[in-house]
């Protein structure tokens, strides 16, 4: 059975891409540079998978949730050798490329903060992400300290990657049409190994510091951990002011400060 097309699912958050030039700008913001091997997130009819073949990266692979999808790319990509059936979130990348690499895809608007978080954990072995996702979910993974769009994912990603915000695409082009608009971003892995500070501490740190985003940091600290005093100069700053080195300096500050069990 020739497979012609495959048809969107809601339940999986697909909206195709149908614009083939916006496709080759994705794959085009891949700088090839520090990796050889490349992972696409939910090709779904391979608008993309079509320009990275060309690219001939050394090693790539796609991973795709939906059955019918795999069928289509089966069929319709027979130079795609490495197709994984499965949820990116669960997959165990170390297994299937031995070096660094780049992860590339049009991510699914509903899980792709999960998507970003997951690549937080492989940030040793992914050294660049190109994406397109929801516009205002790009805008805040690139957005800088004093924007009323820099959160949790801003600082923990900025902690380890540049971000750039690299074009907007309108919901036009996608089948079927989402009611946002969408961003396409770049990601890349800076020289940072090892923050400065207790990394899970941090995470948790962020997190209780934008749970309370209206609040001065004072408040939510206080009340997430048992700290004996409050002479932190950003203790009186709401989160979104703090850079990630202040976000470090307060981890460390938190971590000497906090009342040690007896």
């Amino acid at each position: 059975m020739n497979m012609n097309r495959v048809f969107p699912k809601k339940n999986l958050g697909q909206h195709f891409l149908k614009d083939k030039s916006i496709a080759g700008k994705i794959v085009g913001s891949l700088t090839g540079e520090g990796y050889s091997g490349v992972l696409e997130i939910g090709p779904g009819m391979g608008i993309l998978t079509e320009y990275l073949l060309k690219r001939d990266f050394p090693e790539f692979g796609v991973v795709e949730i939906d059955n019918e999808s795999v069928h289509y790319l089966k069929e319709n990509f027979p130079a795609l050798k490495n197709i994984i059936t499965g949820d990116f979130l669960k997959l165990d990348i170390d297994s299937i490329f031995e070096g660094p690499i780049a992860i590339i895809g049009n991510f699914p608007y509903n899980i792709s903060s999960q998507i970003f978080f997951r690549i937080l954990e492989h940030r040793d072995k992914v050294v660049e992400v190109c994406g397109m996702l929801q516009k205002e979910v790009a805008e805040r993974i690139c957005a800088g300290p004093g924007t009323k769009t820099y959160g949790i994912l801003s600082v923990l990603l900025q902690a380890f990657y540049s971000a750039e915000f690299l074009f907007t695409v309108p919901n036009t082009v996608f089948s079927p049409p989402p009611k946002v608009r969408s961003g396409v971003i770049r990601l890349r892995r800076n020289n940072v190994k090892n923050l400065a500070c207790d990394e899970d501490l941090f995470f948790k740190v962020v997190r209780a510091g934008f749970n309370q985003r209206r609040k001065m940091l004072r408040n939510s600290i206080k009340s997430a951990f048992d700290v004996r005093s409050e002479d932190h100069s950003t203790l009186l700053s709401r989160p979104e002011q703090l850079t990630v080195d202040e976000f470090v300096s307060l981890t460390n500050w938190i971590s000497a400060n906090s009342a040690k069990s007896e």
